[in-house]
């Protein structure tokens, strides 16, 4: 249950954060009602999820995954420029993630 609970805290945070790029710099309220829900959300589940798994483990799960999805929809839907170094950068975001959670955090 705590590891789907971290999924709706990711999922909150990245929903936050792309519609930050849409606030305009918080001048439009839509955008930066749901940046601030989301963000409000994610805080409030992780929270909640650091009950139950190792802080190390959960927020490197979080921050991760997070920052691998925003830069997946950043190139594929809103058109950001990729290269190789970037998609080098992603992976070992994910491989760092994944080691931490091989090293045994529980």
């Amino acid at each position: 249950m705590a590891w789907l609970m971290l999924a709706v805290a990711i999922a909150a945070e990245v929903t936050g954060t792309i519609a930050l790029k849409y606030s305009e710099g918080f001048t439009r309220w839509l955008p930066t009602t749901v940046t601030a829900v989301g963000y409000l959300l994610s805080f409030t589940v992780l929270a909640q999820v650091a009950r139950h798994l190792p802080i190390s483990v959960i927020y490197a799960v979080w921050s991760g995954v997070g920052t691998a999805t925003v830069a997946a929809i950043g190139f594929t839907v809103l058109g950001e420029p990729v290269n190789l170094l970037k998609v080098i950068g992603v992976a070992l975001v994910i491989a760092g993630v994944v080691a931490l959670n091989l090293g045994g955090g529980h």
